[in-house]
């Protein structure tokens, strides 16, 4: 069973709230020069580049080590299950999308941002590329579960959830996969989702599971809006959990927050074919005081920490990019 490696005590939530405040300073500045570098930089430079190198300085927490121990027991075929797509826009030809691509083509790595707007529906995106979930499958399975049982679980499902969620509990994440029938039952949950990206992993590795920046907005929007086959009791109770996180978990998508309210879901895995990491992010945050919903997906990072700092630089430059273009 995972936990937190120290006690949430208010001083440790002031040191996350500092280092989350220095981390968001760097990726403005970042975002500040690759905006004025603008269309260039969209076309010399790749999402398909090098591991995220320039982003490596940046500070960024460790990620929960009983999460990335089992989520490396997740990886028996070492396969790197993406699909190389170089710079595909999952909403093409629109001036928010554009305003993406000028912040983020400059960035080093293998990454696909989202970022959606449930209140007008803008929605604005970046890179196509199909990524391996790590342990964000996680609110995906929950989803499923609830869809399932009308949004009714057992005293020890509800367990199993928030230890799967606040603390990313591998073994109840097995626990609840299988209760939803493994990958054939997430499969089926994800088409009434909408899903049209996300293949289960199967065999039990529900870390494996496949899915795009897109698919994983869509799920956002199960999660967080009534564009849902989920009641509101079942969308109240994920997003409650998704609030929750432990606080070495809170790093990510959180980069971009400027309101605190911050509800996500974490997924890290070193890939064992290569060495290099897996790391993604998903969740809601308050942004010049709009809610927005953001995921964002990586592979190919050297460390997890510049994983990390790669996810979170996306993160803010995508939503800077966002919230400044006229929606």
């Amino acid at each position: 069973m995972t936990a937190p490696s120290e006690p949430r005590t208010s001083s440790r939530r002031q040191e996350r709230r500092a280092r989350r405040a220095g981390r968001i300073r760097r990726a403005v500045a970042v975002a500040v020069v690759l905006s004025s570098l603008g269309t260039w930089l969209v076309l010399s430079r790749s999402t398909t580049g090098a591991p995220a190198s320039a982003v490596t300085s940046a500070s960024v927490p460790s990620a929960d080590t009983g999460d990335t121990a089992d989520d490396a027991a997740q990886d028996p075929t070492a396969d790197s299950g993406t699909t190389p797509d170089a710079g595909a826009n999952t909403n093409a030809n629109t001036d928010a999308d554009s305003a993406l691509a000028a912040a983020l083509g400059g960035l080093d790595g293998h990454f696909a941002v989202t970022v959606t707007d449930p209140d007008s529906g803008a929605t604005a995106g970046w890179g196509g590329d199909a990524f391996v979930t790590a342990s964000i499958v996680k609110v995906d399975i929950l989803a499923a579960l609830l869809l399932d049982n009308d949004g009714v679980l057992t005293g020890d499902q509800r367990a199993a959830a928030a230890l799967m969620i606040e603390q990313s509990d591998n073994d109840a994440a097995t626990a609840l996969f299988d209760a939803v029938g493994g990958a054939p039952g997430l499969d089926r949950a994800n088409a009434a989702f909408g899903l049209t990206g996300t293949v289960a992993g199967t065999d039990g590795f529900w870390g494996l599971t496949s899915t795009t920046a897109a698919d994983q907005a869509r799920l956002l929007r199960v999660v967080f809006t009534a564009d849902s086959p989920l009641g509101s009791a079942s969308r109240a109770y994920l997003a409650k959990l998704m609030g929750l996180v432990a606080d070495d978990q809170d790093w990510g998508v959180s980069a971009a927050d400027q309101g605190g309210a911050v509800q996500l879901k974490n997924g890290w895995l070193p890939r064992d074919s290569t060495g290099l990491w897996v790391v993604n992010s998903i969740g809601r945050i308050e942004y010049g005081g709009r809610s927005l919903l953001v995921s964002v997906l990586s592979d190919g990072s050297a460390s997890e920490d510049a994983g990390i700092a790669l996810v979170e630089s996306v993160a803010t430059a995508a939503v800077r990019a966002f919230a400044a273009d006229p929606q």
